[in-house]
């Protein structure tokens, strides 16, 4: 190898270095999976890595166990030299640098390198460079294709004086310039085309002596350097015509587009320049004539280059068009009439490196037009692949501003000759995939980068080949630290022979609290369960399968909001996403008021809300209404801390270390705290809740209001005093209550005296007597 193409190739090797190196300190996680095997391992996750390090999993733990991160298998005691992780790497195969083109027969490099191999992770995406410059003097094909129906006569007129101004300006360009023409006009059917025999010969109005036969599309001169034959050629041609205004401009570009061997494309800048005053009718159009056929895509050109087909198939779609013009790498050019300007601007947008141009009346200016379009179509530069392989994807960024952002495509703006601009593609395999290729390039340039992709699906562990392994009980070998055993034999370390007695002891092992064996997912070997596989995509794992990948809270959807992963029914989330679904960004700027710390100490901020403590209330976790005030259960600590006494006192800056107290001479507070201490006296503070669980600021007054000491002569004369007087209130009580006794005895007896009356009946006992005697001397006076 040359030595110029030695360092170009070590430079590109070192371009792909620096790439694709990647922060070590990046989150990297291993998805929980049926991992049965190293290759079950790697195909797993783009992070996940194996552990071949023999007797690293104990006896009865799955082989999942060898299956995580690096840094997890590190931590748990597999050596470095034992993790097996396989990185995705770059192979160059050619890697010519950038030339000029030195003869007719040797073309420009414009692009490196030139072919590449991936060997691919799957699931990790892998970057490296592509680079472009262009090339001094590149070939440019012009093909001139012009709508020929009756209104454009003056431009045809113009049309004929254009081959000298045409290769004088492409000559500007470059001094190997070739231009060609083709026209067109529409489908000869009704409704597009007047049918009568006689209008079919002469569409043009009666007036007009020099007329073409109605036709759809002809190719008229195959592209040359030769100015002289271009205007013998396109003088020749004659106007035409048609009915309707729309014309069969589509059915004319796709012709071109697909017909290379016949128009003379090259391996050169391709432009077509489309010149009209109608707009086009499109795919669907031809129902209107009867015409069912879709179009084909195909070359259709006869014998004397008319379009043979135009009456049998329909219109091509626009992504048609625009699909064979990417495919053939032609840029077209739109020089149309100011009144389908629109029309043209809106089929740009669905046409890549297409540019439209405002005609004058005549065509006049259409030299300048393509000028100006030819600069602004070849400064930008966008760079696609054609069809991926399965389950691949390419994006791309570039070192210009357009292009910053990764998308589908790569895009740089204003780039001149001998600019070299870089693009960095990025390609991930998504699953495992046979060796496949595709092409990488830049739009309408034939230069294409052949890129090859394979995957890493298998483990190379560089076993020994020794069958009868120490590790494996002697009855099996040793591939990526696991035992694959003999006939008749089974076991993480073939420790068990098929038909034992203890087999049910071992199918024991693999009901969870007794229940079913492996959970019904799994087959039970050797004690150990070995998950199925679940046809609905589902990862069953777990010491007894009792785990899935689906059984998390779904959100939006979504298994953990698609931003986490679900780990045996809980979702462990992406290191910027919490929540119970990882549905929610972290964030605590919700859980913040003025200058506090998050939820004021006393709770945890969760999806920008707080989640408080017991008793303490949202929004900020700042009150706790059923808490113990602070006043009462603190009034020992103000006691010890402003005037050191009471029970605290001895172990005051322990016992009383969470309240910071300060003594003041005046409190501002309306409603201090005002509690007793030991000595009876009456403290005045005021406490602040700081941040945190039980954490005061307190105010203490540094005086206490203490009652005066007793006077114990007034306390004794007074107690005597009060004696005598109580005796005395008892006895007038005593005689009080006596008096109002007697006086309600007396009144009750005058009440009765009242209420009495003689009897006027005689005594039931009285006998009356049976002799009467009168006295003689009585005279009854």
């Amino acid at each position: 190898m040359p030595s110029s193409s030695k360092m170009h190739h070590w430079s590109f090797i070192l371009q792909i270095l620096l790439l694709t190196g990647r922060d070590v300190l990046s989150q990297e996680e291993c998805p929980k999976g049926p991992i049965q095997s190293c290759g079950d391992c790697i195909t797993s996750g783009p992070y996940c890595a194996w552990c071949k390090q023999l007797n690293f999993t104990k006896k009865g733990e799955s082989i999942a166990v060898r299956c995580d991160t690096k840094a997890v298998l590190l931590e748990r005691g597999c050596e470095e030299r034992d993790v097996i992780s396989p990185d995705s790497y770059l192979i160059p195969l050619r890697n010519d640098p950038f030339s000029k083109a030195t003869s007719s027969h040797q073309e420009p490099v414009q692009l490196k390198p030139q072919e590449v191999k991936l060997v691919l992770r799957p699931g990790k995406a892998y970057t490296f460079q592509l680079q472009f410059r262009r090339a001094e003097d590149y070939p440019v094909d012009l093909y001139y294709l012009m709508d020929l129906s009756y209104s454009m006569k003056d431009d045809l007129e113009n049309v004929k004086k254009l081959g000298k101004d045409l290769l004088k300006t492409l000559e500007k360009i470059t001094s190997r310039a070739r231009i060609g023409f083709g026209s067109f006009v529409d489908k000869t059917v009704l409704p597009f085309t007047n049918t009568n025999p006689d209008k079919l010969k002469k569409p043009c109005p009666e007036k007009e002596t020099s007329c073409e036969p109605a036709f759809g599309y002809r190719h008229v001169l195959s592209l040359t350097n030769n100015q002289d034959e271009f205007n013998k050629k396109v003088s020749a041609q004659r106007i035409s015509g048609n009915l309707d205004v729309p014309e069969g401009g589509l059915d004319a570009i796709m012709q071109a587009a697909v017909c290379g061997g016949k128009i003379g494309w090259g391996n050169s800048t391709r432009l077509l320049v489309f010149t009209t005053d109608a707009g086009f009718h499109m795919a669907g159009d031809g129902r209107l004539a009867a015409i069912l056929d879709p179009n084909d895509g195909e070359c259709h050109l006869d014998s004397s280059l008319v379009y043979s087909k135009s009456n049998d198939m329909d219109y091509p779609s626009v992504s048609q068009v625009a699909d064979k013009l990417a495919k053939n790498n032609i840029q077209p050019i739109f020089a149309v009439t100011k009144n389908t300007a629109d029309v043209y601007m809106k089929l740009k947008e669905l046409i890549p490196k297409s540019e439209v141009g405002v005609l004058s009346g005549d065509s006049s200016n259409v030299v300048g037009l393509i000028e100006n379009a030819y600069k602004s179509l070849s400064s930008n530069v966008i760079v696609t692949h054609s069809e991926l392989p399965d389950h691949v994807s390419v994006t791309y960024t570039s070192d210009c501003p357009a292009g910053r952002r990764p998308d589908t495509r790569g895009i740089c703006n204003d780039v001149g000759i001998g600019k070299t601009v870089t693009f960095n593609v990025t390609v991930t395999a998504h699953k495992c995939i046979k060796e496949a290729s595709f092409l990488i390039g830049p739009l309408s340039f034939s230069e294409k980068m052949k890129v090859t992709v394979t995957a890493h699906c298998q483990c190379h562990c560089d076993d020994s080949a020794d069958t009868k392994h120490p590790s494996c009980s002697g009855k099996g070998q040793v591939t990526c630290g696991i035992c694959n055993c003999d006939k008749g034999f089974v076991g993480q370390r073939c420790e068990c022979h098929v038909g034992d007695k203890d087999e049910d002891h071992l199918r024991a092992a693999c009901r969870l609290n007794n229940g079913t064996e492996c959970s019904g997912l799994g087959d039970c070997i050797c004690g150990v369960c070995h998950c199925h596989a679940s046809e609905d995509g589902r990862n069953i794992y777990g010491t007894y399968c009792e785990c899935d990948d689906r059984s998390c809270e779904v959100h939006q959807n979504k298994p953990c909001g698609g931003n986490g992963r679900c780990d045996c029914g809980k979702c462990v989330c992406n290191p910027d996403y919490e929540g119970s679904a990882c549905q929610c960004k972290k964030s605590d700027e919700g859980c913040y008021m003025g200058s506090k710390s998050v939820c004021s100490g006393r709770g945890k901020c969760v999806c920008n809300v707080c989640q408080c403590e017991d008793g303490y209330t949202l929004p900020f976790c700042e009150t706790c209404p059923g808490c113990p005030s602070p006043c009462q259960k603190s009034a020992s600590c103000i006691e010890c801390l402003g005037f050191n006494s009471g029970p605290l006192s001895k172990n005051c800056s322990s016992a009383c270390r969470h309240i910071k107290h300060t003594m003041v001479e005046k409190l501002k507070a309306d409603k201090p705290c005002e509690v007793k201490d030991s000595n009876n006296c009456l403290m005045v503070f005021r406490m602040n809740e700081l941040d945190g669980i039980n954490s005061y600021e307190a105010f203490i007054l540094d005086k206490r209001v203490c009652p005066e000491p007793p006077n114990v002569i007034a306390i004794v004369g007074g107690t005597l005093a009060g004696v005598a007087l109580i005796g005395l209130l008892l006895l007038l009580l005593i005689k009080g209550l006596l008096y109002m006794r007697d006086l309600k005895e007396f009144r009750r007896f005058e009440n009765e005296k009242q209420r009495a009356k003689w009897s006027n009946a005689d005594n039931p006992l009285f006998k009356t007597a049976t002799t009467t005697v009168q006295n003689p001397n009585f005279s009854g006076e």
